[in-house]
């Protein structure tokens, strides 16, 4: 599927699984984050949406202005964090060079890279809205 170019009702019918949602107030602030920290790409950028692929994971960004019939919408905070509680594994980006990426860039590292006792070596990285992503690899 051609995620520039499926009409959107069709890229509905296709989504299986569990899917995610992230509501931002600026959809080309996360999906530059989400590029510039992760390497991931976001397809159908626009200032309301966009699709961000990681393997076979999609994930939807969507501004605030679309959700605004959505009853989600009124439980967002004003300020950051939205994503308090959600942690957001990334699997097979290697969490050191994300981590060094996210310090350059001056974005808030919460966890550094740390071999964990269940087999991998993970980090942690706030987006600007409070998104805590969780590159990970397995331990050597």
């Amino acid at each position: 599927m051609d995620l520039e170019t499926v009409p959107a009702e069709d890229f509905g019918r296709s989504l299986t699984g569990i899917g995610v949602n992230l509501l931002t107030p600026n959809v080309r602030a996360l999906a530059a984050f989400l590029e510039d920290i992760f390497g991931l790409t976001a397809h159908r950028l626009s200032d309301d949406f966009a699709i961000v692929r990681h393997g076979e994971i999609m994930m939807q960004l969507h501004s605030d202005g679309t959700y605004h019939s959505h009853p989600l919408l009124g439980l967002v905070p004003e300020t950051p964090p939205r994503g308090a509680g959600v942690q957001l594994y990334l699997f097979g980006i290697d969490p050191d060079d994300a981590v060094a990426k996210a310090e350059a860039a001056g974005h808030m590292v919460l966890e550094s890279p740390a071999d964990k006792p269940h087999g991998l070596r993970e980090g942690t990285i706030l987006s600007p809205e409070g998104y805590a992503f969780s590159p990970a690899i397995p331990k050597a």
